[in-house]
């Protein structure tokens, strides 16, 4: 089995899921091309129903995990979701300079204020069955300073998530039917 960007065979996203984030993907390449930014949003959906939801991501008050966090559960819940994907713009630093992160965040304070901040694009994908992740650098379109664009998402698989912004989709426990309930 060859590998591609869904990552490798052995954790490579699975193909229902694919068929449903690979369009949105291409369409944050184009918004960047086409000289936009992206807004941090995160769609729900299903691959059985062919569902998708949205949810634009507050940003307002610096704290992308709080309000929004509820926000996506919700909407995952109402939208008997089988997967969250998210996608944001975010800073983070080239290979060389990772290890001094805290370093930079000492001297800067915040990686997006330091000189060696690399413009990123982030996905993440959870579902059921595990989350995968990807960052792609942000590169210039060209010559033009406004446009831009970005490579192929290389997913790599985290079968345990945590943090703020993990665990949005309901749970599912079995009713004494035999069916399954939301939680």
């Amino acid at each position: 089995m060859a590998l591609d960007n869904r990552g490798s065979a052995m954790s490579a996203i699975p193909e229902a899921y694919w068929e449903m984030i690979a369009p949105l993907i291409e369409r944050a390449r184009v918004l960047l091309e086409d000289g936009e930014s992206l807004l941090p949003i995160a769609f729900v959906g299903s691959p059985e129903k062919r569902t998708i939801g949205t949810v634009v991501l507050s940003t307002a008050d610096g704290d992308v995990q709080g309000k929004s966090v509820e926000q996506v559960r919700r909407a995952a819940y109402r939208e008997d979701a089988d997967f969250v994907f998210t996608i944001m713009e975010a800073w983070g630093l080239p290979p060389d300079k990772v290890g001094k992160y805290q370093a930079i965040l000492d001297r800067y304070g915040s990686i997006e204020a330091s000189p060696y901040a690399v413009d990123l694009v982030s996905f993440a994908l959870e579902t059921r069955d595990g989350s995968w992740v990807a960052q792609v650098q942000v590169q210039p379109k060209g010559i033009s300073k406004r446009k831009k664009t970005f490579g192929e998402p290389r997913f790599r698989l985290f079968p345990e998530s945590g943090g703020g912004f993990a665990q949005l989709l309901p749970q599912r426990v079995e009713r004494s039917d035999g069916g399954g309930a939301m939680h």
